[in-house]
């Protein structure tokens, strides 16, 4: 009991802190790099290139699927989290130590694109080997529910990211903040990672992991090429369902915060505080729907969280300027951030047990940072686009509805994993087995 409790503290702690330097970068892209980082140009194209930034992590997100993917499948879970960690740490760190634009020029906007893709190589193996050494770890029959918790991770990761921010502004006021007072959510990483570091060094290996790994000492693994050929119909599954989950997500946070502070008329703290209390919600529904899927399966809950994320998408991104209060736009944040957690309830589980312990990180993670380019890294920057471009945020909820579109047809079309999941076999399977 004492070793998987240590194993769910060290997953989710560690998890958040990641996702408090992936958000803590996302808010300050449409709150400050805009203005710091690329003041040569024209506000509206300064914040499509703050965005560009911030989407450039997630292109560099499949080349850490990939590279920890191998190395989880070959050496193990526990080890390429904490290099995870400790990788993500140093980029978040090193962003609060950058000169901007008006200092040192066009080098500043390379530089933190160079560190945006760091954390997203970063996290390209956090995500997914996050929930794989729960799910190898823990009891089947709540499979469901342990592995949740990896995923309001990044609900709990925007609380305390916004939390930092507000607290931030607040004791600096809106100017000091952008002058300087940005760089202390990243100075504070370095404390977050150092104990993120501390309690994964003390988790131990999944015991599904060092069960295969004993029966094929002696046996030749390519990862990357059997996933391809033999699980690439799941790996499309775990993609579609990925891409609209992760839009979602994204347009009901980063670009919120830029609709809500441009298009709405309201203040950064306002819209903040909304999102705070939203991710706090997120985070209890992430929870219930979880025990729901290991009660019910997985399929009935994610089909239910795309139709509605679908549906909340149309009430929040209606709003109009100079018509809208607080309290609506606090409420319909919540409605959407809540439709977004049920998903989150039942994804773990669903992706995990799509695949095969011996090709899993390997297969889950490509498929999933794969996704994530198409659905989180292009959904703030198309939101802004059409959103200019059309000057309503209807546009922006149709384009998510469409998203969620392939995600509902091959959840649909997906038995059920709960009872269960994709077999394992020791055997490397050949070039013909594959081919049939």
């Amino acid at each position: 009991m004492v070793k998987r409790v240590n194993l769910m503290v060290a997953s989710t702690v560690g998890t958040t802190l990641e996702w408090y330097d992936f958000f803590a970068f996302a808010m300050c892209a449409v709150l400050v790099f805009d203005k710091l980082f690329f003041s040569a140009a024209d506000p509206f194209m300064a914040t499509l290139l703050a965005l560009g930034t911030f989407a450039a992590g997630f292109l560099a997100r499949p080349l850490g699927g990939v590279i920890f993917g191998i190395l989880g499948d070959r050496i193990g879970r526990k080890q390429v989290l904490v290099v995870s960690l400790l990788m993500m740490g140093f980029g978040t760190f090193a962003v609060g130590l950058l000169p901007t634009y008006a200092t040192i020029g066009i080098a500043a906007p390379i530089l933190l694109l160079v560190l945006r893709i760091v954390q997203g190589i970063a996290v390209g193996g956090e995500a997914t080997g996050a929930i794989l050494i729960i799910a190898e770890s823990m009891p089947s029959r709540r499979r469901a529910f342990w592995t949740s918790f990896t995923m309001f991770a990044g609900p709990l990761a925007n609380v305390l990211a916004a939390v930092v921010i507000l607290v931030v502004q607040r004791l600096f006021g809106s100017d000091g903040f952008l002058e300087w007072a940005w760089r202390v959510p990243f100075f504070l990483s370095a404390l977050l990672i150092l104990l993120g570091f501390w309690t994964r060094r003390r988790v131990e290996e999944s015991p599904e992991f060092v069960e295969l790994a004993s029966k094929r000492a002696t046996v030749e693994h390519a990862p990357l090429k059997e996933a391809f050929a033999t699980q690439w119909r799941r790996m499309l599954t775990a993609f579609f369902l990925k891409a609209s989950e992760n839009t979602f997500l994204y347009i009901f946070s980063t670009f919120l915060v830029l609709m809500a502070t441009t298009y709405l008329g309201f203040e950064r703290g306002p819209v903040m505080t909304a999102l705070l209390w939203a991710s706090l919600f997120e985070v209890g529904v992430v929870l219930v729907a979880a025990l729901v899927a290991d009660r019910i399966g997985r399929r009935p809950v994610l089909l239910v969280g795309l139709f509605l994320s679908a549906i909340t998408s149309f009430a929040l991104f209606t709003l109009k300027p100079a018509e809208t209060t607080q309290m609506e736009l606090q409420l319909f944040t919540m409605l959407c951030m809540g439709s977004h957690g049920i998903i989150l309830g039942a994804m773990a589980a669903f992706m995990a047990e799509l695949f095969p312990t011996r090709i899993r990180f390997t297969a889950l993670s490509t498929s999933y940072q794969l996704a994530s380019v198409a659905g989180g890294s292009i959904a703030p920057i198309l939101g802004a686009i059409l959103l200019k471009v059309t000057g309503s945020g209807l546009a922006v909820a149709i384009y998510a509805a469409v998203m969620s579109i392939p995600a509902l047809i091959v959840v649909f079309r997906t038995p059920e994993t709960r009872d269960n999941p994709a077999p394992d076999a020791v055997a490397r399977v050949s070039p013909s087995a594959a081919a049939n």
